[in-house]
């Protein structure tokens, strides 16, 4: 039995890609039941690596059921319907103009279930673009990060969508937030929670918008801190010699001390490079000083110097490297999934308990796989549920849809 604080709890994703199906990922691993409405083309991360799922799909929808619903058609939007009924929570990141299209706007779902959670992460939240689309790389390029992340001179994206996990993280904070109100006092505005990629940047944003103004209030004009790599001489990646990356944390006067007597060098004492604002005034000097003293050791012996006397330091991983680490494989840090015949260890969502809170390990869902057995446990006939697929509105899993195996051999 699960002692996960959302055990017995029911959400609904109408999600693709990556925030909504990220929100619902970390409520899953709280206990929650997560049925994933995909329309019959499926969410597009199933088709996104060699024409089968991608690493997006196996991280974050382990642990959820699939229906297959085309909201297209009106016996499709029943279906909907039935599930939003029997729900505690809604989470979706359609475009508003879609949701109002497809029958799922705020004012639709409160229709059906007065008292459901309706979770709508959107590009924009209220406002004078309320409507306009937005994805990870435009918060990016409309909240200031885009312009100092530079490749070859061109403002180009993180990588990583970070602002579409932030989004879905605020979105699970918001549903725990309206889970947590008294249901006797709680009013239709407590149970609607709104999350704009947009504002989700601004607010990550934060600490750098707030120092350009500190600036301009101090200088009179809107100076930039320097990028966070380069603020602090010493902290960074350096090269060993056996030609891997260390990465040292050096923030305070504190850690300079004591990586110069892990490393037996005299600058610790040396009252020029005494504080922060004197080391950076001296930048290639001591720039000089660590590359120099980190190049003369290989990086095994290396680490275990630097943090036998307190340094923080740590290898640059490669990804396919990551988890061999033995910190990885604690208890509750890493679940085992299985999908297609394939293994994976894949990253839990960060809690206490994790390994003893009896979330149930359920391997990604092929498309529509749960089709049937959901719609049967709301109480719906054989002949209805046979209807309902005759339809096309309410479609189930065809088995061998992908012979993802075949694909692997010729690839």
């Amino acid at each position: 039995m699960s002692t996960a604080p959302l055990a017995g709890r029911r959400v609904i994703e109408l999600g693709s890609m990556l925030a909504a199906p990220f929100a619902t990922h970390i409520l899953s691993q709280l206990g929650a039941e997560v049925i994933k409405v995909e329309p019959p083309n499926g969410d597009p991360t199933r088709a996104l690596v060699r024409g089968g799922p991608s690493g997006t799909f196996i991280a974050y929808s382990h642990g959820k059921k699939s229906v297959c619903l085309d909201l297209s058609k009106p016996e499709g939007r029943d279906a909907l319907y039935q599930l939003l009924a029997s729900a505690d929570a809604l989470v979706h990141n359609l475009a508003p103009k879609a949701a109002r299209k497809l029958g799922v706007s705020r004012a639709d779902c409160e229709r059906i279930n007065p008292k459901l959670i309706y979770c709508h992460i959107r590009g924009y939240a209220a406002g004078p673009q309320a409507d306009d689309l937005a994805s990870n790389p435009v918060a990016e390029a409309s909240t200031g990060v885009m312009e100092a992340n530079r490749v070859n001179g061109r403002p180009s994206r993180l990588g990583p969508s970070y602002h579409d996990q932030f989004a879905g993280t605020y979105a699970v904070i918001g549903i725990l937030a309206s889970l947590l109100r008294d249901p006797k006092t709680a009013t239709p505005e407590d149970r609607h929670v709104e999350v704009g990629l947009y504002e989700t940047g601004l607010h990550v944003a934060s600490r750098d918008l707030v120092a350009v103004q500190l600036k301009t209030h101090l200088l009179g004009r809107p100076e930039r801190e320097p990028h966070g790599e380069f603020a602090m001489p010493g902290y960074g990646a350096y090269l060993t010699r056996d030609e891997r990356w260390l990465y040292l944390l050096m923030l305070t006067d504190g850690h300079w001390a004591k990586f110069c007597e892990a490393m037996q060098l005299p600058y610790g004492s040396d009252p020029q490079y005494a504080t922060l604002r004197m080391r950076k005034k001296m930048r290639e000097q001591v720039e000089d000083i660590v590359k120099n003293a980190i190049a003369a050791h290989d990086l095994d012996s290396l680490g275990a110097m630097l943090k036998a006397n307190g340094v923080g330091c740590t290898e640059v991983l490669p990804l396919e490297r990551v988890l061999e680490a033995e910190q990885a494989h604690q208890p509750g840090k890493l679940r085992s999934v299985e999908f297609r015949g394939l293994a994976f260890d894949v990253p839990e969502f960060p809690r206490a308990g994790a390994a003893s809170d009896g979330v149930q390990t359920i391997a990604p869902a092929e498309l529509g796989e749960h089709t049937q057995e959901i719609f049967q446990s709301l109480g719906v006939s054989d002949t209805a549920l046979q209807a309902m697929l005759k339809s096309g509105g309410v479609q189930a899993r065809e088995p061998d849809s992908f012979p993802w195996a075949a694909v692997r051999e010729t690839a």
